[in-house]
């Protein structure tokens, strides 16, 4: 008689389809704190030690992306800054923040987008849906996804 599994039965752990596809949507954040373009850099700063995020969304008043900033922006605002003596009081994100930003698509498939975020170096990518933003990936939900199929087959 042969060897049929050699891992042999698994007790208490749920069996998922050999063929289950992982979409973004399934483990994107949907309740997202977001930023105005007329915000002060000083008011990110506080959000962003408050909640403790590294950056997030900026969106207007119809719930459209327009940017992302993150702490490194806010960094470079500081350090400007100091470096001509400028108060920080004044300055809105929206000259600070990225405006060219990349989005991702809900119905990817997760391991799609972690090869995405490989290839782009970013740590979050919104969603957008019909213009406006729906959600938010980063690589910590990426790996969530991934810890799921843990003792399952990579398809």
């Amino acid at each position: 008689m042969g060897i049929k599994s050699f891992q042999g039965a698994r007790k208490g752990q749920q069996q998922k389809p050999a063929n289950v596809s992982l979409k973004v949507s399934d483990y994107m954040s949907r309740d997202l704190i977001t930023f105005r373009p007329n915000q002060s850099v000083e008011e990110v700063i506080n959000t962003l030690i408050k909640h403790r995020i590294s950056g997030g969304p900026v969106v207007n008043d119809k719930n459209e992306l327009v940017g992302i900033i993150s702490e490194g922006d806010c960094i470079k605002q500081i350090s400007e800054s100091r470096y001509y003596n400028m108060p920080m009081e004044q300055n809105s994100i929206e000259k600070h923040m990225a405006k060219n930003v990349e989005t991702i698509d809900g119905n990817l498939d997760v391991f799609d987008a972690a090869n995405k975020f490989l290839n782009s170096k970013r740590r979050r990518f919104p969603i957008v849906e019909n213009g406006k933003l729906v959600g938010q990936i980063s690589q910590k939900d990426i790996l969530k996804a991934a810890m799921e199929l843990k003792g399952q087959n990579w398809k």
